[in-house]
């Protein structure tokens, strides 16, 4: 069973699955950075100085100035805000990894260029014969 398990680990889609996630978790506290850090401020500075991690609605009766105050006074809060740094932050992960697979995608059809065409079909029965086939093997119909 031991073997049978290092033999499963160590296919190589396993192994790239392993390194794919490593360097996914790494990607997205890179790109949540991005959106929490340098993103965010600035759209909230173009739209008035507005931080949008802490947009909220208390529900409940008080009025708080941050989510911070309102948990520590034991309100729910509607954390609106939190969840928009989260969608920017979904479509920036979704966008690179769109961008990341077209250019795979891109070199991948390099690789398998079709091979020229060496087929013909018969004009007769349609059946592929060599191009320079001047019988067809099938209906034997002569081929100019």
């Amino acid at each position: 069973m031991l073997k049978e398990f290092k033999e499963f680990a160590m296919k190589g889609n396993i192994v790239d699955l392993a390194v794919g996630v490593v360097i996914g978790g790494a990607f997205g506290k890179i790109v949540t950075s991005l959106v929490s850090d340098i993103v965010m401020p600035l759209v909230g500075l173009l739209m008035g100085k507005i931080d949008f991690s802490n947009l909220f609605i208390t529900l409940g009766s008080g009025d708080f100035k941050t989510i911070k105050e309102a948990k520590e006074a034991g309100f729910a809060t509607l954390n609106y805000g939190l969840f928009i740094n989260n969608v920017i932050d979904f479509l920036i992960v979704a966008f690179s990894i769109f961008i990341v697979i077209k250019q795979i995608n891109r070199f991948s059809k390099k690789k398998e260029e079709k091979p020229v065409e060496n087929k013909k079909k018969c004009p007769y029965c349609y059946s592929q014969i060599h191009i320079y086939a001047t019988r067809c093997p099938n209906c034997t119909a002569e081929i100019n």
